[in-house]
């Protein structure tokens, strides 16, 4: 699922987005709660109708970003057993993101999908301080599932209606504190899915491979397995491999927009990366792939480049509509059903 943080990926109308292949899309509760606001979206009909896209739609809780701002500034908020209270960015005021309000408004949104709101912390903390966030996880899971089923009363959801909920997995780089947040998590609510929980990767920079591989295991065969913010290509591989089964990243678009592209292997074996913005392609007068079905075949490298060079956006738009192909060519490979 690529990140379309504030309901929508620059540069790239919803009706482009669509024709890449791409099955759904994942939305950020903190960033759309602050702008447009929940009433504006609500009004609209819900996130499908406000953002035009008529496919799949999962919203993350917003705490990930809450809690980093906190972390990064205690100035900016605080994490208490309500909550997290944290300032807007943009009026200055405060606000205030509990579990409660996270269910109430992704229901608001009106998406397929949803995340509930668990307490992270940077894997680089104490064990105790970790273990803590585990045990609010768990807390804070309870509240949001009693939310749930509220909401499910109030609006008449039937089993086919509602929208899947997720937990979140928690324990940083400890799997004693993962296999406990689980057992918690197993026992406060009937999830849909599990997802992972904070940074898969440590503070140099490196996959945490037994941790990833740990929590794959111990999530129940049937429940959707989440990771959350993973999307290199050969990561994806690799946590497909694990039992993993759904993914999100800015990586395909965020890249593509400063134009670097992700070219399929001529073989079908592999996806390479490409900076089209380097010196030589400006006289390489082959397209990002030959045969391609996104469209991309029509233009150069060296056009790319030019348009680069000259800040025309269209070189964004392209590569990116082009990323999107390839990671939802891949991902059909994966395809269980």
């Amino acid at each position: 699922m690529p990140d379309a943080t504030r309901a929508g990926i620059k540069g790239l109308p919803m009706e482009e987005i669509a024709k890449t292949g791409i099955e759904a899309l994942c939305m950020n509760t903190y960033h759309l709660m602050l702008r447009p606001g929940v009433e504006i979206i609500k009004k609209a009909g819900g996130l499908h109708k406000f953002s035009g896209w008529n496919k799949p739609i999962l919203t993350d809780s917003g705490g990930y970003q809450v809690f980093s701002l906190i972390h990064k500034n205690p100035e900016l908020g605080k994490v208490t057993e309500e909550g997290a209270k944290f300032r807007d960015v943009y009026s200055g005021d405060w606000k205030m993101l509990t579990p409660e309000l996270s269910v109430q408004i992704q229901c608001d949104f009106g998406v397929d999908m949803m995340v509930i709101l668990d307490d992270v912390r940077p894997n680089d903390r104490s064990k105790d301080e970790i273990e803590e966030a585990v045990e609010r996880t768990i807390r804070w899971s309870k509240r949001a599932w009693v939310e749930y089923k509220k909401q499910w009363k109030r609006r008449c959801w039937t089993e086919r209606t509602r929208p899947k909920i997720f937990a979140v997995i928690q324990g940083g780089p400890y799997l004693d504190l993962r296999q406990k947040c689980m057992d918690g998590l197993l026992k406060t609510g009937e999830w849909d899915g599990f997802g992972f929980g904070g940074l898969h990767i440590d503070a140099n920079g490196n996959l945490m491979e037994e941790i990833v591989k740990g929590v794959a295991d111990i999530i129940p065969d049937d429940k959707l397995k989440f990771a959350l913010g993973v999307g290199k290509p050969d990561d994806i591989k690799k946590f497909v491999s694990w039992g993993w089964d759904m993914f999100d990243c800015t990586i395909p678009t965020r890249d593509g927009r400063h134009g670097k592209a992700f070219i399929w292997g001529e073989s079908g074996d592999g996806i390479t990366t490409e900076n089209i913005g380097t010196a030589k392609n400006i006289a390489e007068l082959t397209p990002l792939e030959s045969e391609c079905e996104c469209g991309c075949s029509l233009y150069t490298r060296s056009y790319l480049k030019h348009l680069l060079q000259v800040n025309d956006p269209a070189a964004g738009v392209i590569v990116m509509r082009h990323n999107l192909h390839v990671y939802a060519k891949l991902l059909r490979g994966y395809k269980k059903i």
